[in-house]
């Protein structure tokens, strides 16, 4: 039996993605609805890191791979998110050549070498959803700002409220 067990489908399912996927590719009416798709893409960011320090870290951390030299961990950055990285044991050294010399490593037992790839596999994953969900929130926290601009501009144009939707014009066809 492995010492790691990767996420699975299950524990995915409980963040509600789906209302992420959907949210992209919508018409979005003014800034409230982009608001509020950042506001649900910044909690499936969170989402996501709870579930790698619910059930990754603490797998990553227990017996056998407490006894190696290297350990995952997490990260937070400047821009207010985490990551999960390798690092050795006195914290001067972090990165995935970290984890290239641990598995080429002779001392490292043999046994360990397929959980220390799923582990690899899952947090390479991992980050990359982080990522995406953090900066698909701040393109559309972005973006909010400028559907707010546009709208000031109407206003101070037209001297009234935007409308819901932008006003539209028959199409030309072209032949």
């Amino acid at each position: 039996m492995p010492a790691f067990l990767p996420l699975a489908q299950p524990d995915f399912q409980r963040l509600e993605h789906a209302a992420y996927l959907k949210g992209l590719l919508k018409p979005f009416k003014g800034k409230g609805p982009l608001e509020d798709w950042a506001s649900q893409c910044l909690a499936l960011r969170a989402g996501l890191i709870a579930l790698a320090q619910r059930q990754v870290l603490p797998q990553a951390r227990a017996y056998p791979f407490n006894r190696l030299p290297v350990q995952l961990a997490q990260q937070t950055t400047g821009a207010g998110t985490t990551f999960l990285r390798w690092r050795n044991l006195d914290r001067s050294q972090m990165g995935v050549s970290l984890w290239n010399e641990l598995v080429g490593h002779a001392a490292t037992p043999i046994t360990l070498i397929d959980d220390l790839y799923a582990i690899e596999l899952q947090r390479i994953a991992l980050n990359m959803q982080i990522s995406l969900t953090h900066s698909i929130a701040l393109q559309a926290q972005a973006c909010a700002g400028k559907v707010a601009h546009a709208e000031a501009m109407y206003q101070r144009r037209t001297g009234r409220p935007a409308p819901v939707t932008a006003p539209t014009t028959p199409r030309k066809e072209f032949p």
